[in-house]
């Protein structure tokens, strides 16, 4: 099953990437179809490079369980609030587990990292140059009001989506060039680029159909936020909603596709609820006292030496620890050049020296964390070690555009010795500083033209993030920096970051692999200026932008394990964020009352929103 894209601020913090989101990519398995045109191929399932591990009659994925039993419930909870029910637009914010009650084109194999299957589409037509894709939509797909699902509804879904869709979404469609109906159960796409399976394959994972029928109906405006749950065909439907508080679904009995082989197995439960607390802490004991059922858990020190309580003892609460094996987001204090005092890059390379992650990781962290040294860690698409001869190439045409030592040096974060006296990175802070026009007076940072004093706010949400920043913010102020921690609700903290309205925020980008097109959101310079997009830290650079395409633009994993290693070191030696950590396991807590299948898909995802994916989704009440 597949979700609407969220803006990426909604998978901060720690491990908080929204699984049931990934966009992925493309190469065909082609099997011949008895009417197919002559150079044309159908398929029933698309992946960027590899095999897919599934026939087109395969009968459930390996890691669900066909014979489980359905009812029960489930109660979750998440830190935040919501306040609309609708994803299409920017505006609001929407609960992340409504991935559950939408239906898509097609939808991912946990299994494989880039391998998709079909959903409402059943097969997927395309000539040689893919130039186009037709989609060929199963006549059994249904609303949840009977009515059939049509091509229509994707092209209306495409037409909401470019005219009042989140920018973030709208780039993972940036070379769909048109979408038309052909007939009722034949949906097709054109595409800008010839001989590239990326489009066809973003297309197929990102474009949700909606229902025009249901939309157009007297006070309802798809381009406004609301909290009437919406039409949609999905495994489960909204049930109840208390604003801000609390959100119910329920199982569709008659759900149209239950018994396809991407959902034998999936989605048992009757009943899901997910609570909203505004602490972590509070959430955190209402877990203890058996108020929900599951916790995923970010913090190192809790899942260290938080878990001794009774229940756990007496084995009613039970702790996983299940191996990470996804692409991790890169987690970093995203730092926003759009500032004038942020804008030199002395200055961003000065406040990573501040940070002191080998203290932070034995005292706070309990030594559980991997550092990340990569926008692209746990993965084969990040910089290691020196450039490459075929690195170094794709830097090249660069060279005097980009640090020097961005063709000749391994990038490693800076590192102390743990004791808290890091003394040599202050000392190299405060000498880019001074290069960059800052200087200390009386203990004070200050600009040496103006006397203006260098102050730095940190914009947060509560939670655990809070003691790590105070903790720098004390490193910061022994250089002289004013630096300060503004706490806001879910809400001010989303729409400030829409609005770039920060100095600087500790963010976790959503990982898409292989990368593709969402780096233009992330990273690229038209980018920058759009108020919802992705380019937090505002970056404006040529070499990024013409590497971004390089990467989008490859045919082969090489291509483009090449050109986003190349990226990558661009990126870091450019020091837009201050990078933190990542975890190469998951840590989930859960009551006694379930059962799970004895497989877990290779890339498991275990947070609230990955109810809607695999993580609880193969799950069943005991």
């Amino acid at each position: 099953m597949s979700g609407p894209l969220p803006s990426p601020s909604a998978a901060r913090g720690v491990m908080r990437t929204a699984g049931f989101l990934l966009a992925l990519l493309l190469f065909t398995s082609p099997a011949p179809a008895q009417n197919a045109e002559p150079g044309v191929t159908v398929s029933h399932a698309v992946a960027e490079f590899s095999t897919p591990q599934y026939s087109p009659d395969f009968g459930h994925f390996r890691y669900a369980n066909p014979e489980a039993p359905k009812g029960g419930t489930v109660v979750l909870a998440e830190q935040g609030s919501f306040d609309s029910l609708n994803p299409v637009i920017l505006r609001g914010q929407t609960p992340r587990t409504m991935g559950m009650i939408y239906d898509g084109l097609m939808v991912r194999s946990g299994d494989e990292l880039d391998v998709l299957y079909g959903l409402i589409a059943e097969t997927v037509e395309m000539p040689e140059d893919k130039s186009w894709a037709v989609f060929n939509l199963r006549r059994q797909a249904r609303w949840h009001d009977g009515t059939p699902i049509t091509a229509n509804d994707f092209v209306y879904g495409w037409e909401v989506l470019q005219k009042h869709g989140n920018p973030f979404t709208r780039s993972f469609l940036e070379e769909t060039v048109s979408v038309e109906a052909l007939g009722d159960h034949r949906l097709k796409a054109a595409f800008k680029s010839r001989g590239a399976m990326k489009p066809i394959v973003k297309f197929a994972s990102t474009l949700q159909p909606q229902p025009r029928h249901w939309w157009s109906q007297p006070g309802r405006d798809i381009a406004q936020t609301s909290l009437e749950p919406p039409l949609t065909s999905g495994p489960y439907r909204v049930a109840a909603v208390d604003a801000g508080r609390a959100i119910t679904y329920e199982r569709v009995r008659d759900y149209w596709a239950a018994t396809l082989p991407v959902n034998r197995g999936f989605y048992n439960f009757d009943t899901i609820r997910v609570d909203y607390y505004r602490d972590d802490d509070v959430m955190f004991e209402a877990f203890k006292a058996g108020t929900y059922d599951v916790r995923p858990e970010y913090r190192a020190q809790r899942w260290t030496t938080g878990y001794d309580f009774p229940a756990v003892a007496e084995g009613r609460v039970v702790k996983r620890t299940v191996a990470n094996n996804r692409p991790s987001g890169a987690q970093g204090l995203r730092l926003n050049t759009r500032r004038p005092k942020l804008a030199d890059p002395r200055v961003r390379e000065a406040l990573a020296q501040l940070f002191d992650f080998e203290w932070v990781q034995k005292n706070l962290l309990y030594g559980q964390y991997e550092r990340i040294r990569s926008n692209f860690p746990n993965s084969d698409f990040g910089a290691k070690g020196p450039p490459t001869p075929e690195e170094v190439a794709r830097l090249e045409p660069y060279r005097g555009k980009i640090p020097e030592r961005t063709l000749t040096e391994a990038f490693e974060p800076p590192k102390t010795d743990g004791s808290g006296n890091n003394r040599a990175q202050l000392r190299r802070a405060l000498e880019l500083l001074r290069e960059a026009g800052w200087e200390n007076r009386g203990g004070r940072l200050v600009n040496a033209k103006t006397g203006e004093p260098f102050t730095l706010e940190f914009l947060e949400q509560p939670g655990a993030m809070v003691r790590i920043l105070q903790n720098y913010g004390e490193a910061l102020k022994r250089a002289g920096v004013e630096a300060n921690i503004r706490v806001v609700d879910s809400a001010q903290y989303q729409r400030r970051l829409d609005e770039f309205d920060f100095d600087a925020t500790v963010l976790n980008l959503n990982a898409f692999m292989p990368p593709g097109s969402e780096l233009r959101s992330y990273f690229g310079s038209a980018a920058a200026d759009i108020q919802g997009s992705a380019n937090y830290s505002g970056i404006k650079d040529p070499a990024v932008d013409a590497l971004v395409e390089e990467v989008v633009n490859a045919r082969d994993l090489q291509s483009v394990t090449t050109a986003s290693r190349a990226l990558d070191r661009v990126l870091l030696w450019g020091f837009y964020m201050v990078p933190q950590w990542y975890n190469d396991e998951m840590w989930v807590a859960t009551w006694t009352k379930f059962g799970w299948p004895e497989t877990d898909p290779r890339y498991v995802a275990y947070d609230a929103a990955a109810v809607g994916v695999w993580g609880i989704s193969t799950w069943w009440a005991k």
